[in-house]
């Protein structure tokens, strides 16, 4: 079997080359003209004047910046390769779109909870001014003193993108069809099972997800993607004989 990129399946290979080209483009696009390609597909909570219903997918294949694409691109193609070749194409894919959608909702229920406690807390006066002025306030690099109004303002005006809740999927995927292989980990350089060591990265998300809810680091959707690959794998193994 050949290895490295040339030797990956074809749809671990085309969403790698899929997510490289929309950061190049997302960065020539602001560079040559100012154009916010994140701010075009990136995904915003339903009640911001920014919310387009394509979002919904595009923001899978969008990212922050080069570490960002890496670490979730690093992931996919030590795992996804793996899970496709089982799987097989079709399965793999459906796989990583069910995870990356149960993922981004995850993310806006819990955008919702905290949309709803900080309408809660601000005065319609309040309110008003975050809706007319929230976004240039961020562009500014201020914040509001009000932390509700900070928060009502991140939630309506800052997108969110990445494949980090599908990458996380397939993590917890290679963690379920092959529990006891051996992962070594760089920090701390020991080894590990792959059942702990989803369980244990599983643990950090929730505990994150809790605890840092306003966090840049979308927790929820990291959890939201292996909590629907969990169901997902559950339905398959149900309805089939084997998940080949």
């Amino acid at each position: 079997m050949n290895s490295g990129f040339a030797g990956l399946p074809p749809i671990v290979k085309n969403i790698i080359i899929l997510n490289v080209v929309m950061l190049l483009l997302t960065k020539a696009l602001e560079a040559m003209w100012g154009t916010d390609l994140n701010g075009i597909l990136g995904l915003y909570y339903p009640e911001s004047d920014y919310f387009r219903s394509w979002q919904i997918v595009t923001h899978m294949f969008m990212h922050g910046g080069f570490i960002h694409l890496f670490f979730n691109m690093f992931a996919l193609f030590m795992f996804g390769g793996v899970l496709e070749r089982v799987w097989g194409p079709q399965r793999f894919l459906i796989y990583y779109l069910i995870t990356g959608l149960g993922a981004a909702f995850t993310h806006e229920m819990v955008m919702w909870l905290q949309y709803t406690r900080a309408i809660d807390s601000l005065s319609p006066e309040q309110l008003q001014r975050v809706y007319d002025e929230g976004l240039e306030v961020l562009r500014s690099g201020q914040v509001y003193t009000n932390s509700a109004a900070q928060t009502l303002s991140s939630i309506l005006n800052v997108p969110t993108v990445g494949a980090s809740g599908a990458v996380f999927g397939v993590l917890l995927a290679f963690g379920v069809l092959f529990p006891n292989t051996q992962l070594m980990l760089i920090f701390p350089p020991i080894p590990i099972k792959a059942k702990y060591f989803v369980l244990a990265y599983g643990a950090i998300e929730l505990y994150l997800a809790v605890t840092s809810p306003g966090s840049n680091i979308a927790h929820a959707a990291h959890l939201g993607g292996m909590i629907f690959g969990y169901l997902l794998i559950r339905y398959w193994r149900k309805t089939t004989k084997t998940l080949y």
